[in-house]
C-alpha cells in the first residue's frame, strides 16, 4: 500500500476529516467574552507541545501552544502574511469558518485581525483543547470550537459564513468532497472568501463552478489559493 493510500485510510470520511490523527466522541465548546484578537508561526519545540507565534494583528507575538504528538501541519508564516494581506479589508467583522483548524493559526489570526467570529472544527481532542484554552486565555470575544469529523460537520446545519479556511491533510484527499459540501450545504455567503491551501506538486482537484479564483500562489510545497464564491 503507497503512503498515500495509507494517509488516506487514516483520514477516511467519518472516521478523522481533521488535521490531525483521531481523537474521541464529538464536543462542543463556546467561547463568548470580550474580544482580543490575533494568528501564527513555528518558534520552537518545548517539552510535550510545539509552538507557534502571532504574526498580525492585536494579538501579534503571543505564542500559541500546539500538542507535538498530533500530525499538525501549520501554515507557513509567509503564506499566512500573504493571506492576510490579500484578507486584509474582508477580515474586519467578518464571520469566520476554520475546516481542518489544527493549531487553529488561520482563525486565531482572523480573530487578531477583526473578525467578528470563527468557528473552529477540529477532530484531535488534544489540538482542540489546547485551542479551547487559548480562546479563554485570550478572552475571544465570539469563538466557537467543534471538536468533530470535518466532512461530517459539513453535512449538518449550516449557517453562512463570509471567510471560509479549507485547508484539508494533504494526501487525504478530502479536499474536493470538502468544497462540494460546503457548496451545496450552502456554507457560503453569497461573495465569501474560500482560501484553499494544497500540496504545490498536485493541481487542484475539481472545485465548484461559483467558485471563481482570485489569487495563486506558491511557497515550497505549499500551494495556495483564493476563491470568491458567487451564486447563480
Amino acid at each position: 500500500m503507497s503512503a498515500s493510500e495509507r494517509a488516506k485510510l487514516g483520514y477516511a470520511y467519518g472516521q478523522n476529516s481533521g488535521k490531525v490523527r483521531p481523537g474521541e466522541a464529538e464536543a462542543h465548546l463556546v467561547f463568548r467574552g470580550k474580544s482580543d484578537r490575533r494568528a501564527a508561526t513555528p518558534v520552537r519545540r518545548a517539552g510535550r507541545s510545539r509552538v507557534l507565534r502571532i504574526i498580525g494583528g492585536t494579538w501579534r507575538g503571543r505564542k500559541l501552544r500546539f500538542p507535538a504528538s498530533a500530525a499538525i501541519r501549520p501554515t507557513p508564516d509567509r503564506v499566512r502574511e500573504t493571506l492576510f494581506n490579500w484578507l486584509a479589508t474582508a477580515t474586519p467583522g467578518a464571520q469566520c469558518l476554520d475546516l481542518f483548524a489544527g493549531s487553529g493559526a488561520l482563525g486565531l489570526e482572523a480573530l487578531s485581525r477583526g473578525a467578528a467570529h470563527v468557528t473552529f472544527v477540529e477532530q484531535d481532542e488534544a489540538a482542540a483543547r489546547e485551542l479551547r484554552s487559548r480562546l479563554a486565555e485570550w478572552h475571544a470575544a465570539d469563538a466557537r470550537v467543534e471538536r468533530a469529523d470535518a466532512l461530517r460537520y459539513l453535512t449538518g446545519a449550516a449557517r453562512p459564513f463570509d471567510i471560509v479556511f479549507l485547508d484539508p491533510p494533504f494526501a487525504a484527499g478530502l479536499l474536493e468532497r470538502a468544497a462540494a459540501l460546503l457548496n451545496e450545504g450552502r456554507w457560503l455567503g453569497d461573495g465569501a472568501l474560500i482560501y484553499v491551501e494544497c500540496a504545490a506538486r498536485d493541481p487542484l482537484p475539481p472545485l465548484p463552478g461559483s467558485w471563481h479564483a482570485l489569487k495563486a500562489k506558491q511557497a515550497g510545497e505549499v500551494g495556495y489559493h483564493l476563491f470568491r464564491h458567487a451564486h447563480a
